[in-house]
């Protein structure tokens, strides 16, 4: 339970950052980017997964180069949802995502490495 809070800030302050750096997404605070990763979790949980299975020949037909654009999507459904995150383009959600899905990545693998899983037998 500790290891998914730790993960949930890290990604909060991941969208922190990536306000910072992208000037088409904005964050109005932490708490906004708190709000904003959980909805982003739950869509990537739920919502994608249906999109993917919607979207599965499209996908197939470019290589898998298509979940970026439904990533993108994912991003900006949480846009539209939430008061204090905003995504102001398709091409700013596309960079958006990609780089909190990098950062995602990074974040996992180092609470991997620092707090390992037990292994059950």
């Amino acid at each position: 339970m500790t290891k998914l809070i730790i993960r949930w800030l890290l990604l909060s302050a991941a969208l922190m950052l990536l306000a910072q750096w992208d000037a088409g997404v904005e964050v109005k605070s932490f708490g906004a980017a708190m709000i904003a990763a959980l909805v982003l979790g739950l869509l990537n949980a739920f919502v994608r997964p249906l999109l993917i299975l919607l979207t599965l020949p499209v996908t197939l037909l470019t290589l898998g180069l298509f979940l970026f654009v439904i990533n993108a999507f994912t991003f900006q459904i949480a846009s539209t949802l939430l008061e204090g995150f905003k995504v102001h383009s398709f091409w700013d959600a596309l960079l958006g995502s990609v780089l909190y899905s990098l950062w995602g990545l990074v974040i996992d693998a180092a609470l991997e490495r620092l707090m390992p899983s037990p292994r059950r037998l």
